[in-house]
């Protein structure tokens, strides 16, 4: 498809200046939720713990401690209560995970989980949608395509389910255990039992270029990163352009994300976020390669931890961003806690690029809109940039 020449677009970059004005200083780190998202061991705030209802027995509560706390005096599950008070509460992120399901996702931050080797996203039309399946995984040898959505997992239809509680039905707590997988693809419809296999994220993976360049892939950021990220480009040969891969990188904890952004902004400002309307930002370390070329690619499974590091470089004026625009995914959510060890995830806040932009519900938008070529034109730009001044 046609778009703007990408020296153009370069040249309107240099001109913005790399140095933005950078006017909020709060500190802090978070980690967003996402499909494998979660918050950073830190003193919990007591807002997050369960609390007694305060509301007439008789009124439901949106809130799912309160929920969960009434239940259990109630001799009711907890679990369901506060499974029904997330989706009363009309929380676009919000889920509820049981202990074994939540203590996956800890472990797929931590590198490896359990699982049958396939990531999804929120389609325009609500459908949960493969995004990219895993080589050599159970997902790819039960025949699994990029594209395929999701009906149901063992019998559960998950229309309307948050994605990250469907890949927590599809993960599970021993390798070898079968999950039955509903799914479509065009008018096609089958089923297929899959048997989950022991699974590291391999979450940055590098590549030279014929032209010189690395590219750099990230898939999610898991523990640890950041930091593989940041030795990649320290490694890489002087001066050599950097291609940032973030399609299909659907997050995962921003402290990461932050790290990685330390390879290319020489400290200053990545991002802004409230947490109950408390504010608060995140700041790059100091001494990164800022001589080095920068070009990310995104797509629309792109999205929160990626998307503000995308934001951050873009803002900036460290990176030519090509590519589609991305998810749309800037909330904040925070786990709490709940009677009998299940877990439970509400959004509490936004974060917003360093021109104060917010990400959620509009994404970022690229300065150079591709999309079957995109990897071409990336590189085409990358090329063009030369090194700057």
């Amino acid at each position: 498809m046609s778009g703007p020449d990408p020296l153009s677009v370069l040249a309107s970059l240099r001109r913005l200046g790399r140095g933005a004005s950078l006017t909020l200083v709060f500190a802090g780190v978070l980690a967003a939720g996402t499909a494998t998202g979660s918050w950073p061991d830190e003193d919990p705030d007591p807002a997050t713990g369960p609390v007694r209802a305060a509301a007439p027995r008789e009124a439901p509560s949106d809130d799912p401690t309160e929920a969960a706390a009434r239940a259990v005096e109630d001799g009711k599950s907890p679990t369901l209560a506060a499974e029904e008070a997330v989706s009363r509460s009309g929380d676009r992120w919000g889920a509820v995970y049981s202990q074994g399901e939540y203590e996956e996702f800890e472990q797929a931050l931590d590198g490896e989980y359990t699982g049958v080797g396939l990531w999804a996203r929120r389609s325009a039309d609500g459908d949960v949608q493969v995004t990219r399946v895993r080589s050599h995984s159970p997902a790819q040898l039960a025949g699994i395509r990029e594209g395929d959505r999701i009906a149901a997992v063992d019998g559960r239809k998950v229309t309307g389910r948050p994605v990250t509680e469907v890949l927590g039905l599809l993960r599970g707590e021993h390798a070898g255990s079968p999950v039955r997988v509903g799914l479509e693809r065009g008018t096609r419809a089958w089923s297929r039992t899959l048997r989950r296999a022991q699974l590291s994220t391999d979450s940055v993976t590098t590549t030279r270029l014929v032209t010189g360049a690395l590219l750099v892939k990230v898939s999610a950021f898991t523990k640890g990163s950041g930091a593989q990220v940041r030795r990649a480009v320290r490694e890489a040969p002087a001066r050599a352009g950097i291609l940032l891969d973030l399609r299909g990188n659907s997050g995962g904890l921003v402290t990461e994300a932050v790290g990685a952004a330390s390879a290319f902004l020489d400290g200053g400002l990545v991002a802004t976020y409230d947490v109950r309307g408390a504010q608060r930002a995140l700041h790059a370390e100091r001494g990164a390669d800022t001589a080095r070329p920068v070009v990310v690619l995104v797509d629309g499974g792109t999205m929160s931890a990626a998307e503000l590091l995308t934001g951050a470089l873009q803002d900036r004026g460290r990176a030519v961003v090509v590519g589609t625009r991305t998810f749309g995914k800037g909330s904040v959510q925070m786990p709490s806690r709940l009677p009998g060890g299940s877990v439970a995830e509400l959004t509490v806040g936004h974060y917003r690029t360093p021109s104060g932009q917010g990400v959620d519900g509009r994404g970022i938008t690229p300065d150079l809109v591709a999309e079957d070529d995109a990897r071409q034109r990336a590189e085409t730009v990358l090329s063009g940039l030369g090194t700057p001044s």
